[in-house]
C-alpha cells in the first residue's frame, strides 16, 4: 500500500497500472502527448457514406470484438436507456470475455449487468457503480477493481490514454447513414450528447445506435459522422420520460426547501449574485429549489446572469425565457424541457461537453469561471472535507458526475441535510473521500451555514446579515446529541475494490469492501 497527501491508504496497483497518488490541487503535472485513435482511409469506408449494416452483432464482428477488449457507452438517456444492457447480451451471445467497460455513468436500469459480471462476460466497470451495482463491487465480487472517475476525469482520462477504448457504442436519438449524429431530434430525444464525445473522438472503431434515421445530412452534427464506422438501427434506443430520475426532481420536504432558501440569501447576501454573475446548480432536488429562490431573487433586484451552468431542466429554461440570464451552458439535458429548449434556443441554449467544461488537462475550463455553484454530499466532514459515492456504511452507491469538477468554482455550496434517517451527515472525518475541503467553502445544513475558515472575504461579506452563521464542529455537534452519537463506521474488509480518480488523474482515496 501507498498513502497520498490527505493520508488515504491506496493499492499500489489499480487493474494493472501503477497508482498516481493525490498530491495536492493543482500539484500533479501531466506529461507526454494526447493518445490518439489510428490513422483511418476513406479507401475502406464506403464512398455513397452508407454505414448501416443490419445488427449490432454484425457490427461488433466487423470491429473485430475479442476477449479483454475495453467498450464504452454515455448515459444521456439516464434510467431508461435501452442499449448497454442490449451490447453486453450481444457479447455475451458471441462468447467474448473479460471485456472492460468505461460508461460515463449507469443507473438502476443497468442491474442487469451483474448478469455479465458473474458469466465472465464483463470483468470490471470503471464508472459510475449506482444502486446494486454499487453493492456488488462492495461486496468484493467484482474481479478488477471498480474506477469512479467526474466526468471530465473520465474525458481526461480517455484523452491522456489512462483509458483506451476499442469499441465505442452511442445512442443516438437521430442518426443520418454516414454516422452524423445528435440528440435533439427523434422519438427518443434526450438533449445534447456531450458525454459521448470523448469516445468518438479517441475509441479505435466508433458504433452509431439509433431509432430514428434520416437521409444525409442529420443536423446538427454533435457526433461527426467522420469518426463513425458503422450505423446500426434499432427499434428503440431509450425511454427519454425516464432521463427524469429522483435526483432531478425538485424536493419537496421543508427541511431542505429551508436549506435550498438559505444557499439563495447567501448568494444574495454575500454580494455574489449581481449583473453579469454566473452559477450551477447540482441535479439534487435542494440544489435545483435553489435556482427557484434564486430566481425570485434576482427578479427582485432586477438582476440578470451572463450564463448559467446546467444540468439543464425546466427551471433554468424558464429563467432564460424570462430573460435572466443571456445563455445556459447545458452539460446534461435533465428534462424534455431542456431537450426542447436545445432545439427553440440554438444560440442562448448552448450545448458542451466535459472537454469544454470540465477537463482539467486542458488550456483551461469552464468550471473555475463560475460564480457559485450548489451541489449536494453524502459527508461532510470538520474540515470541509466531503464525500459523494458512499454513506456512512462504506458502500459504494453513487457515482461522482460533475462534482468534483465543479469543485473549482469561485464559491462552491454544499447543501446537505444534518442526517439521514438518524445518521449525522457531519463526521469527523468523511468514510470516502472525494473532494478536498480547500475547495469547498460553504456547507448550508438546516441547522445553519458553516463556512470554511480559509474563505474569510465570505465571512466578511456575511457578518451582518441575519444569516444563521455557526462553526461545522457546533452544528455536527448537536446532531450527534439529537441522533444519540455518531455513525456507525463500517467493518472493512482487506480487499481494495474500487478506487476513486481525482480530476487530474491521480488516486484521491481507494474504497474497500465491506463485510456485511
Amino acid at each position: 500500500m501507498i498513502k497520498n497527501v490527505l493520508g488515504r491508504e491506496l493499492p499500489n496497483e489499480i487493474n494493472g497500472k501503477k497508482t498516481i497518488p493525490f498530491m495536492g490541487v493543482g500539484k500533479y503535472r501531466p506529461e507526454g502527448k494526447k493518445a490518439a485513435p489510428p490513422i483511418p482511409t476513406c479507401a475502406d469506408y464506403p464512398s455513397d457514406g452508407n454505414k448501416v449494416v443490419s445488427s449490432l452483432r454484425e457490427a461488433f464482428e466487423r470491429c473485430g470484438l475479442k476477449d479483454g477488449m475495453t467498450l464504452s457507452a454515455h448515459h444521456h438517456f439516464r434510467n431508461g436507456d435501452k442499449v448497454v444492457n442490449y451490447m453486453f447480451d450481444v457479447a455475451h451471445e458471441m462468447g467474448v470475455k473479460d471485456l472492460t467497460f468505461i460508461p460515463s455513468a449507469l443507473f438502476p436500469c443497468h442491474e442487469h449487468l451483474i448478469t455479465h459480471l458473474e458469466n465472465g462476460t464483463i470483468h470490471h466497470i470503471e464508472g459510475s457503480l449506482n444502486g446494486p451495482l454499487g453493492r456488488y463491487c462492495s461486496e468484493g465480487k467484482m474481479r478488477g477493481m471498480g474506477v469512479l472517475r467526474s466526468h471530465g476525469g473520465r474525458y481526461q482520462a480517455i484523452q491522456d490514454g489512462e483509458v483506451h477504448i476499442d469499441i465505442a457504442v452511442i445512442a443516438a436519438p437521430c442518426a443520418d447513414p454516414f454516422g452524423n449524429a445528435n440528440g435533439v431530434y427523434g422519438k427518443s430525444a434526450c438533449g445534447l450528447l456531450g458525454f459521448a464525445l470523448a469516445d468518438s473522438q479517441y475509441a479505435d472503431r466508433v458504433i452509431i445506435v439509433t431509432d430514428n434515421l434520416v437521409d444525409f445530412p442529420c443536423a446538427p452534427f454533435q457526433i461527426h459522422g467522420n469518426l463513425v464506422d458503422y450505423v446500426v438501427v434499432m427499434d428503440e434506443i431509450g425511454d427519454p420520460k425516464k432521463i427524469v430520475s429522483g435526483t432531478t426532481q425538485i424536493t419537496k420536504s421543508p427541511d431542505r426547501l429551508y436549506i435550498a432558501e438559505l444557499i439563495a440569501r447567501f448568494i444574495r447576501d454575500s454580494g455574489i449574485m449581481r449583473d453579469g454573475f454566473s452559477f450551477q446548480a447540482g441535479a439534487g432536488g435542494t440544489s435545483l429549489a435553489f435556482a427557484v429562490y434564486l430566481k425570485e431573487m434576482m427578479k427582485e433586484k432586477g438582476i440578470k446572469a451572463r450564463f448559467i451552468r446546467g444540468g439543464s431542466n425546466k427551471y433554468l429554461i424558464e429563467m432564460l425565457e424570462e430573460g435572466l440570464t443571456d445563455y445556459i451552458l447545458d452539460g446534461q439535458t435533465f428534462d424534455l424541457y431542456g431537450v426542447e429548449s436545445i432545439r427553440e434556443h440554438p444560440n442562448k441554449h448552448v450545448t458542451t461537453s466535459p472537454f469544454t467544461s470540465y477537463n482539467y488537462h486542458s488550456k483551461g475550463n469552464f468550471a473555475s469561471m463560475v460564480d457559485a455553484v450548489a451541489l449536494g454530499a453524502t459527508e461532510v466532514d470538520v474540515n470541509f472535507n466531503a464525500n459523494v459515492v458512499t454513506h456512512s456504511d462504506g458502500v459504494l452507491l453513487h457515482g461522482i458526475g460533475g462534482w468534483q469538477n465543479c469543485l473549482f468554482s469561485n464559491c462552491t455550496i454544499l447543501a446537505v441535510p444534518s442526517f439521514r434517517d438518524r445518521i449525522p451527515v457531519i463526521v469527523d472525518k468523511v468514510t470516502t473521500l472525494c473532494g478536498p475541503g480547500e475547495l469547498i467553502d460553504v456547507i448550508v445544513t438546516e441547522r445553519g451555514i458553516a463556512i470554511n475558515p480559509r474563505r474569510e472575504d465570505l465571512i466578511d461579506a456575511v457578518k451582518n446579515s441575519n444569516l444563521p452563521i455557526r462553526k461545522i464542529e457546533e452544528i455536527k455537534e448537536e446532531v450527534e446529541e439529537i441522533c444519540g452519537g455518531k455513525p456507525q463506521k463500517p467493518k472493512w474488509g482487506d480487499k481494495f475494490v474500487a478506487a476513486i480518480k481525482w480530476v487530474d488523474g491521480t488516486v484521491i482515496d481507494a474504497v474497500r469492501n465491506v463485510i456485511f
